[in-house]
């Protein structure tokens, strides 16, 4: 038999050989690329050092807790405002010269990212709120660009805010009761979903966990937000 009439046995069997490898690639690529769904952070999954001990062995129902506190414009801010938003919280003081620059000028960079979507929204808590009037921040917000609409910076009870950063956002690695001589400093972002769930922790500092942030965001979204 010639080399002609041994290729020409084989052309069909080559041929789906071909369509079958390319076939398996494809699906192999759509595979690894598939979105998967974030992990729902619970405290007993966290960081020890970032969760109080009354919380170190919760495995189940972790949501941020209710609240109500005041924002740049003097209105009230409770969970209402962010039902049905998936949203990134933080903690700052406007008179920090160290890492709260850094960390607003990112959420300013997200606050451009995410300007059409209804679905998302800022929350900036101050670990100040003695000196972070409604004033203050009004000043500071508008230094910093933030458009009203997306994000907020909230003033208020102390005790509130600190027990929000401690035992719902799990943020911050120091112990203490919110009195005058406690303060908390913490470059965490956390990411939260429209249940009020914790999916996501993230350097407010490092360009690339912004870049990572952004990429959950897309991906709670896909996942219908929760």
């Amino acid at each position: 038999m010639s080399f002609l009439s041994f290729f020409r046995s084989y052309k069909k069997f080559g041929i789906f050989f071909s369509v079958l490898c390319v076939v398996i690639i494809v699906l192999i690529y759509n595979i690894l690329n598939k979105k998967q769904p974030l992990p729902v952070w619970q405290p007993e999954m966290v960081n020890a050092e970032l969760v109080d001990s009354s919380l170190q062995h919760k495995a189940k129902y972790h949501k941020i807790a209710d609240f109500s506190l005041t924002n740049q414009n003097g209105e009230t801010i409770t969970q209402a405002h962010y039902k049905d938003k998936i949203y990134v919280a933080d903690f700052f003081f406007t008179t920090c010269a160290t890492i709260c620059p850094i960390m607003t000028d990112h959420m300013y960079k997200i606050q451009k990212e995410i300007i059409n979507d209804d679905d998302v929204m800022l929350l900036s808590h101050s670990v100040t709120p003695e000196i972070d009037s409604v004033s203050q921040l009004k000043k500071y917000a508008k230094e910093k660009g933030v458009i009203d609409r997306k994000w907020n910076l909230v003033t208020g009870d102390k005790k509130q805010i600190y027990e929000l950063a401690r035992k719902s956002y799990l943020a911050v690695k120091t112990q203490g009761n919110g009195d005058k001589y406690d303060m908390i400093h913490t470059e965490n972002f956390l990411l939260i979903d429209k249940k009020g769930q914790l999916r996501g922790y993230y350097d407010g500092t490092n360009p690339e966990d912004i870049e990572q942030l952004l990429t959950d965001i897309e991906t709670l979204k896909y996942f219908g937000g929760s």
